[in-house]
């Protein structure tokens, strides 16, 4: 189980310390419970030279930290363990899409499941691109940074005007010194092109209208907890709006959605956004690590699937638990009961 430079695996809302992750003694105690051996490792201390992965379950954490220069170091470890056929739990590509909505949209475009594809993105990582592709996207749409929670610099275009306002807000890439440097270099050298100062990676997606919640969804194993996120006054957005509500009444169909997605993906938990306008769902977000926990540290209830139907659960749940129940249900759906 790879641990970060603080010494924390995983995220957890209501951890103590402040951010601390979660529990590695509790982790540990159940996973012993369930017969394995863990060894807790820093990124760091792996050594790609004297240490050989092969065939080893590989539990790792991720970051969000600002500018992502953490994270970077970690999709390299992580990267690297993959090359070395490691049982990487979840795999690498989860980790990439992490806080990464462009390549959240390239693995939605590759899903084989149409009803996720009503959400239609197109990504860029500069302006310029942008600017050719121009006359190909709808007026209203929603940008959206690469990175990012709680809706941060999320915006809603009104026209194509807006669109480049927008783009140019979110990819904004400033430095000053270098900006000075390249001008230099357009002087010097005639038909010199000069680099973009936007070159910060985004998304433009269709809007929904006449939304007035989505809805958060995480899943550990075989356990569905629901949160209820209604929009912000005179806004769009759900995410960070305070809003929130575990309402046992939810939309027919609203799990079996979530089901169908995260069968596919084939992970041990699944965060999702979902939007519903009253005849179909939309899959806005996904995260397969290292996602907010609020909702299954909160929840009073949770579903699961009895006999085809879905039935509530009135009782509250424990991360440590859930999530080495999530792993252990994963490994033993994949490689058998008694893992490799």
């Amino acid at each position: 189980m790879l641990t970060d430079y603080k010494g924390f695996f995983g995220s957890k809302h209501n951890a103590i310390p402040y951010r601390s992750g979660m529990d590695k003694e509790l982790l540990k105690k159940y996973l012993n419970g369930k017969g394995y051996d863990v060894q807790y490792l820093p990124f760091s201390d792996v050594d790609f030279r004297n240490m050989n992965f092969k065939n080893q379950f590989v539990l790792y954490t991720s970051s969000e930290d600002k500018g992502f220069y953490y994270k970077d170091y970690i999709e390299d470890i992580i990267l690297g363990l993959s090359l070395q056929n490691a049982i990487l739990i979840p795999e690498y590509k989860f980790l990439r899409a992490n806080n990464n909505k462009v390549f959240m949209e390239i693995l939605r475009d590759q899903i084989n499941i149409n009803s996720i594809k009503n959400i239609k993105s197109h990504h860029f990582g500069t302006i310029e691109e942008l600017k050719q592709k121009l006359g190909e996207l709808n007026p209203q749409s929603v940008i959206k940074p690469a990175s990012g929670a709680m809706s941060t610099n999320v915006n809603l275009s009104k026209n194509r005007k807006d669109v480049i306002k927008f783009g140019k807000k979110i990819s904004r890439t400033k430095d000053l010194l270098y900006e000075l440097l390249d001008f230099g270099r357009s002087i010097k050298h005639k038909q010199y092109i000069r680099e973009s100062r936007h070159r910060k990676k985004f998304i433009i997606q269709n809007f929904i209208k006449g939304l007035r919640n989505d809805w958060k969804i995480v899943i550990y194993g075989k356990k569905y907890y629901i949160l209820y996120r209604g929009v912000r006054d005179n806004d769009f957005r759900a995410s960070g709006s305070g809003k929130f509500e575990f309402k046992e009444e939810i939309p027919h169909g609203i799990l079996d959605f979530a089901e169908k997605i995260f069968n596919y993906f084939n992970v041990p938990n699944l965060s999702i956004d979902v939007a519903f306008n009253g005849k179909e769902f939309y899959l806005i977000e996904f995260q397969a690590i290292y996602f907010g926990t609020t909702t299954i540290d909160k929840s009073p209830f949770y579903f699961t699937k009895e006999n085809s139907k879905w039935v509530i659960h009135k009782e509250k749940s424990f991360l440590e638990k859930e999530y080495v129940e999530s792993v252990i249900d994963y490994i033993s759906k994949n490689f058998g009961k008694d893992g490799i």
